[in-house]
């Protein structure tokens, strides 16, 4: 309680609310504890650990980060540079399991409980539709990037396209959390609101997209040619 309280000055009934019903702020309260190189190292190992499937939000990970360098306890391009190569360490390990074992990934133990059936078949079904799209767009679906990362390496994905693409994502995404994070460092309830509005315009964007791209589609999409009876 008192590492929570130096960190982000607050009062002791606050905290009891949010040990009671927020994973994501002692989430945060846990990052507090940390700084300089410890800071980096805990930052890498988390997001490893994120990307590898096990539900811990990698948005608020990110957000920890930033929350560290508004406080002093690490810089800003540190931790820009952390949250990056964290987040792409975990995809690059999922994409070349996938690529190197193929189906035989399941027969894991550690892969048996985090990956099931359906979120591989529905990856795959994801992955099928559009590879490029879902590349770039899966950066940005907690709970949905980690098999599709996976089943990248699996279905046999361009390396090329896929770093390339979720590099670019994770360009995007990362510096809006840990940029976001040491923006609202000295108040985590309105960084945790941050994170949920954020999540909103992100899902609006994305869907705004689909509909763009299934639009387009339909548009370009050659309409059968009839079939006439010769004379």
């Amino acid at each position: 309680h008192t590492l929570i309280i130096v960190a982000f000055e607050y009062q002791p009934k606050h905290i009891v609310v949010m040990e009671k019903v927020s994973f994501s702020a002692q989430l945060i309260a846990f990052f507090a504890g940390f700084s300089g190189p410890m800071a980096y190292l805990t930052v890498l190992g988390v997001l490893l650990i994120s990307g590898l499937g096990v539900p811990i939000p990698e948005d608020i990970t990110l957000i920890s980060a930033g929350i560290l360098a508004g406080l002093g306890r690490i810089s800003l391009t540190g931790a820009l540079i952390a949250g990056f190569i964290g987040v792409m360490i975990g995809d690059t390990f999922l994409y070349y399991l996938g690529r190197y074992y193929g189906v035989r990934v399941f027969e894991l133990p550690v892969f048996r409980r985090v990956f099931n059936r359906e979120r591989i078949e529905k990856a795959e079904e994801i992955i099928k539709k559009n590879q490029r799209f879902i590349c770039f767009v899966a950066r940005f679906l907690p709970g949905v990037r980690s098999p599709v990362f996976l089943t990248c390496g699996i279905m046999g994905v361009s390396p090329w396209v896929f770093f390339g693409l979720d590099g670019f994502a994770a360009l995007i995404s990362v510096p809006v959390w840990v940029v976001g994070g040491w923006y609202f460092a000295k108040n985590i309830d309105e960084a945790l609101a941050f994170a949920g509005d954020m999540h909103k315009i992100i899902i609006g964007i994305l869907v705004m997209a689909a509909i763009y791209i299934v639009f387009k589609w339909r548009k370009h999409k050659k309409p059968s040619q009839e079939i006439t009876d010769p004379k």
